[in-house]
């Protein structure tokens, strides 16, 4: 793994060097928390910084038959990471492998490989520099030359800490939220009426109707705007879409506040009509609206009762996506309400679905309104990203594609956008290689630049932040 990791070619390795390598990073989707870097959170030790809360490396650990003591449980920072030292070798062909050696030489200089052997030292080494100092939340985020954060926000949050950033001029990088209305949406998971009551507490309205919902709802997005937010997000887990009139929306709603459940035919209705309503509002702001869908959740039940979600024990769903997705997108079309939208599908088998569909709806002026997200989540491997990056081209326009994110709770992931600027060097470089397309440095170096960053700076408009 050095200078030229992943770079097949002279070709690949110009193009990474000299174009992709100093870009700064828009990291438009994460889960970073900002009170954490409101508050410029340090670390004391390797394993706090590394192991916490990245349930893809707990995922490999549990592979290996570590007991969860040493995954999410009580066992001391050098057990747990002596843990995933011994797991590490075994995860070979696996992107961690990559991320995790990519993350010792980036943040702290360890060129090593990491196993049961130099466990010991690299983990002496690397806290002699946190214990120096450098390394914390703000310190790697700068360090990692970020110019944009979007976190993943709920309506009814506060964003206290983003207001504080907003302001805050010492530090150069925009925090800015996402607006994530997935609790207002699924009325038939339990706690659904409190979560209503909560975001009637925070817009400072008591909801008891569909009509108040959307116009707390709508006060919310305001609010975020106000706040930074240029993005929503939604899991769709399951998509859906049936024609719906607002009473419909609004009796189901009343069903679900007095703590019955509705109906699937009432449940696709409800989350259709709001799913057109918020697209609607989005687009009247100038936002992107991001679809994560297919993600099957919480398939481990004893492990959800005793460790809640997002601990590593989702994986891929496999319900169909292409015509509930089309009459989603083409209710917001045809009332020429259809905001700049990115779509992800975590079902790799999708992908010339997703592809073909961002086909039908672009327009409007705004180079690439509809994206083939990056390859996500499950699928940000290698092979994921290579498959993600070949089906758009082959389908769409890959010279207008905004890039990669981290989706991570970690500050030290950004070195996943380095790891998917190798990749896409390395494909353009084959390509230019093999006569496929142009051997143009000056034209190949300018794609790669924008797909790295400016077609996301561009897109999301994050300058008109103030």
């Amino acid at each position: 793994m050095d200078e030229d990791f992943l770079l097949g070619s002279e070709t690949a390795r110009r193009l990474y060097h000299d174009h992709a390598k100093h870009m700064p990073i828009i990291d438009y989707h994460c889960h970073l928390n900002p009170q954490e870097i409101w508050e410029n959170r340090t670390y004391s030790n390797l394993a706090e910084v590394w192991l916490g809360g990245d349930h893809y490396k707990w995922r490999a650990m549990r592979a290996n038959g570590v007991d969860e003591r040493y995954v999410t449980g009580d066992a001391d920072g050098y057990e747990k990471f002596l843990a995933y030292a011994r797991t590490l070798p075994q995860a070979i062909g696996n992107p961690l492998y990559h991320w995790s050696h990519l993350e010792l030489q980036r943040y702290f200089g360890i060129d090593e490989p990491l196993d049961e052997r130099s466990a010991p030292s690299i983990w002496e080494r690397a806290n002699r520099l946190i214990r120096e100092g450098g390394l914390s939340a703000r310190e790697l985020i700068a360090k990692s030359n970020v110019e944009v954060v979007c976190t993943t926000d709920d309506p009814a949050d506060t964003l206290e800490y983003h207001l504080k950033l907003k302001e805050d001029a010492s530090f150069a990088t925009k925090v800015l939220p996402s607006f994530r209305p997935d609790k207002a949406l699924e009325l038939n998971r339990p706690g659904f009426a409190d979560y209503i009551r909560r975001l009637g507490q925070a817009v400072g309205i008591p909801i008891r109707s569909y009509d108040d919902l959307l116009a707390a709802l709508k006060a919310r997005i305001d609010f975020f705007h106000e706040a930074g937010c240029r993005v929503s997000d939604h899991a769709l887990d399951v998509v859906v879409f049936e024609e719906a009139a607002e009473a419909e929306a609004a009796a189901a709603f009343a069903e679900a506040l007095q703590g019955r459940a509705a109906g699937e035919e009432a449940e696709r209705k409800y989350k259709s009509h709001l799913l057109v309503f918020l697209g609607k509002a989005y687009a009247a702001r100038g936002w992107a609206m991001q679809y994560h869908m297919n993600a099957q959740r919480n398939n481990n039940s004893r492990r959800m009762a005793e460790l809640g979600p997002d601990t590593g024990f989702d994986s891929i769903g496999d319900t169909a996506i292409a015509r509930p997705l089309a009459r989603l997108l083409d209710a917001l079309d045809r009332v020429s309400a259809l905001p700049k939208t990115i779509l992800y599908s975590l079902h790799p088998g999708h992908n010339p679905i997703v592809a073909a569909m961002i086909g039908n709806f672009q327009g409007g002026g705004i180079p690439g309104k509809i994206q083939f997200g990056s390859a996500w989540w499950f699928n940000d491997t290698k092979e994921g990203m290579i498959a993600q990056l070949k089906t758009l081209a082959d389908f769409g326009l890959l010279g207008r594609f905004i890039g990669m994110l981290t989706d991570s709770r970690s500050f030290l992931s950004y070195t996943r956008h380095e790891y998917f600027r190798r990749i896409l060097c390395n494909l353009i470089g084959e390509w230019a290689e093999n006569g496929e397309v142009p051997d143009d440095l000056g034209m190949l170096g300018s794609i790669v630049e924008n797909i790295s960053y400016r077609n996301a700076k561009a897109y999301f408009d994050f300058d008109s932040v103030r």
